[in-house]
């Protein structure tokens, strides 16, 4: 059995593969609420065979949104919306999961379609959506045209705080069995972590520990209020790309202490803190950042996930068999083919007979495969 296909366990939730569908922003949320867009979008990963599906970034509190299209769960009322989505991919046999997250100082943007730039008036006279203030640890903004943010006080931080608690409690309302925390990719989490974006001179700013001291606290907040038994993950930058920037030593101090939180997997991604200043980037091609989820997971000793420009059913296996990581999560791809996950199971001589699809689609596809065999066409 190829070890993509073998099953992986944190806490009690066992994933049947070890592939699992990242976080993918639809921005089709209408004020926080999930739709059918989102049914279908997330349901179709699970008839696809993937082990753990994601719901993309859910903001945590209102302004904490990076659209007017981001889904939520700052109120109960959102959670309904959510349900029916969870049982599906739960009932399909795949792991739902939900990313929390806050957008600090990259809030109150555009679609990326409509320019992925700050929200302004052009909107409120196209769209009917306003822009509202964004927050983050120092008054800095995201890049060059950015509105200056506020800079949290201490309120706001045990605000925001306590927010992912209640949301992750939302989260297992709604039927979710693994959480990501968004702390990466330039977002709230990913702002106190970086000595980029985080000139704070107080318990929560300057040293290394002090920066990491939010997502700490993060990590507490949702652990006590999310079942023992179900798994805690946080997506990390590795390294901010950018000179006195976070780099792969400091970000394994970080997923010690996240594990001594009661955290269980890091997801490995790496950048996107912003600024003027250009990244100092490797080389991008596939599996580029798996460097970093093979070196977090051994001086760290925690499980990991990679990710970036992953696309090969060979070279995932590979980099499994290896112990470069534990699970692997596909994003454009999987959203290019639905269906990777099985199609990689015959690549790997992992699934005979369409075993491993639905019933209802498997059943006449080996009985194509029998005909077209039989007549010689294919």
């Amino acid at each position: 059995m190829a070890v993509l296909f073998s099953p992986f366990s944190l806490r009690d939730v066992t994933f049947k593969n070890r592939i699992a569908v990242s976080p993918m922003s639809q921005y089709r949320a209408v004020d926080g609420h999930a739709n059918d867009w989102h049914r279908v979008h997330l349901g179709r990963f699970a008839l696809g065979g993937a082990g753990l599906v994601y719901a993309e970034a859910t903001g945590v509190e209102a302004a904490g949104r990076r659209t007017h299209g981001d889904l939520g769960l700052w109120t109960d009322a959102q959670i309904e919306g959510l349900r029916p989505i969870a049982d599906f991919i739960n009932r399909e046999g795949s792991v739902p999961g939900i990313q929390l997250g806050h957008a600090g100082r990259k809030a109150s943007e555009r679609r990326p379609w409509h320019g992925e730039t700050p929200v302004d008036d052009e909107d409120v006279a196209e769209r009917g959506e306003a822009p509202w203030q964004a927050i983050a640890p120092s008054p800095l903004p995201y890049a060059e045209g950015w509105p200056e943010p506020v800079e949290v006080s201490e309120d706001d931080i045990a605000r925001v705080i306590d927010a992912f608690g209640v949301a992750a409690k939302r989260a297992k309302e709604a039927g979710f069995k693994i959480i990501e925390i968004y702390a990466a990719h330039g977002f709230l989490v990913h702002q106190f972590l970086s000595p980029i974006s985080n000139k704070r001179s107080d318990k929560w700013g300057g040293s290394a520990e002090n920066r990491r001291r939010f997502a700490l606290e993060v990590a507490k907040s949702v652990r006590a209020n999310w079942p023992e038994a179900y798994p805690l993950a946080f997506r990390l930058s590795a390294t901010d790309w950018l000179d006195g920037g976070i780099d792969v030593e400091e970000t394994i101090e970080t997923a010690r202490a996240l594990k001594a939180e009661g955290v269980d997997m890091i997801d490995c991604s790496t950048g996107g803190i912003g600024g003027k200043q250009r990244p100092h980037r490797m080389k991008i091609e596939q599996g580029f950042q798996v460097p970093f989820a093979a070196e977090i997971r051994e001086k760290a000793d925690i499980a990991t996930m990679a990710v970036g420009f992953l696309w090969d059913a060979k070279h995932c296996e590979e980099l499994l068999v290896a112990e470069n990581a534990d699970m692997i999560a596909l994003a454009r791809e999987i959203l290019d083919d639905p269906n990777w996950p099985l199609h990689a199971a015959q690549e790997l001589s992992a699934d005979e007979g369409h075993a491993m699809w639905p019933v209802e689609s498997g059943w006449w596809l080996m009985k194509r495969e029998r005909l077209l065999s039989k007549l010689g066409i294919r």
